[in-house]
């Protein structure tokens, strides 16, 4: 028991914990890799990871959401929202002008989240569940429940062909999303404010920070990046209907909280967010292949986020100064060498006369 205390409370095995995105992203590629014939080609990979483009464009607002401390449950809703406008209005404004205005909806419902956390002081739960609920009921409304179908279909191949035999526009989007919104975070005043709000929003105000003002744009920001998500997702297929999207908020939340990001906020990255969704899109192509049931990927991405979960507060407890990759591998290294020489070292001393 003394040795296996030990083991955790080393620093080899908190550097390795301090890096689990990256060892858990590695290990499902390489089992992903194992699975899949032909998963190295870049058609595959390239396929795998427009699966999850538009996951990921949500991915990225719940990224800023969570940062801020906040939960918001309304994404998949205001994708089919969203994703209903791009469809519903090509008859009167064209796909362009039903686009923009189905990114209009999308802003427009984060903004009804922020008015009701920041202003009327609703939890965040409670406040984004509420409005789930609500548009997801004016969905079923104004679709009478069924389907809408597009004015042109080959719409969808502008978002789904690959461009120069490279990646889909769609995952050439999230891309760039997450890469602005990681230069955002890392290298400007206003994206640090947003750890200060996430780790204690009193403590920013007192230090001059617009509290109120980050967090109801971190709710715009996610109604944002939903309804882009929904235009594309709608477009893809040429349909908008009011059941897309249903599981995208647990899904989303799950993949941000993989990459890294705390539910309690202050802490995460847009990178770790990929990382995130690259380990469930892995994940996913490698347990299709070998035809393994939904309700069962669903258990192995509940078991992952509960892991990691527990060690983030595991190691929150023993909080210290992140060390470089190369370090903690060596250290591993020569613990691994420390123990053999041991054991060795037992192995003669017992068969000795």
């Amino acid at each position: 028991m003394n040795r296996v205390q030990r083991f955790f409370d080393s620093t080899t095995f908190l550097g390795i914990v301090q890096y689990r995105v990256i060892i858990i992203l590695v290990a499902t590629f390489v089992l992903a890799a194992s699975l899949v014939p032909g998963f190295f080609e870049f058609r595959t990979l390239s396929l795998s990871i427009d699966r999850v483009a538009t996951l990921g464009i949500v991915a990225v607002g719940l990224t800023v959401v969570l940062i801020a401390g906040q939960l918001d449950l309304s994404v998949g809703s205001t994708l089919a929202l969203s994703g209903i406008a791009a469809i519903g209005l090509q008859p009167t404004l064209g796909t362009t002008g039903a686009a923009i205005a189905a990114l209009l909806i999308g802003i427009a419902c984060g903004a009804v989240n922020g008015f009701l956390v920041v202003v009327l002081k609703v939890n965040s739960l409670v406040a984004t569940l509420a409005s789930m609920l609500m548009f997801r009921a004016i969905c079923h409304t104004i679709t009478d429940s069924r389907p809408l179908s597009g004015e042109d279909p080959l719409v969808g191949l502008v978002v789904t062909r690959p461009v120069g035999g490279t990646f889909s526009p769609r995952a050439l989007i999230f891309f760039v999303a997450v890469l602005l919104l990681a230069l955002w975070l890392r290298r400007t005043v206003a994206g640090r404010n947003l750890f200060a709000v996430g780790s204690s929003s009193a403590s920013a105000t007192a230090s001059g920070i617009r509290s109120n003002a980050y967090l109801f744009g971190a709710f715009v920001f996610s109604g944002a990046m939903a309804g882009a998500a929904g235009i594309m997702q709608s477009l893809a297929v040429n349909t908008g209907s009011p059941v897309f999207g249903e599981t995208t908020a647990l899904t989303g939340i799950a993949a941000v909280v993989i990459g890294g990001t705390r539910l309690e906020g202050g802490r995460g990255s847009a990178l770790g967010t990929l990382g995130g969704l690259l380990v469930l899109a892995f994940l996913t192509t490698s347990m299709e292949y070998q035809s393994i049931p939904a309700y069962i990927q669903d258990i192995v991405t509940g078991i992952i986020l509960l892991l990691l979960i527990l060690l983030d507060r595991f190691v929150s407890g023993k909080a210290r100064r992140a060390e470089p990759l190369a370090i903690v591998i060596r250290r591993w290294l020569r613990s691994r060498r420390d123990t053999t020489t041991t054991q060795e070292g037992m192995d003669e001393r017992t068969l000795a006369p």
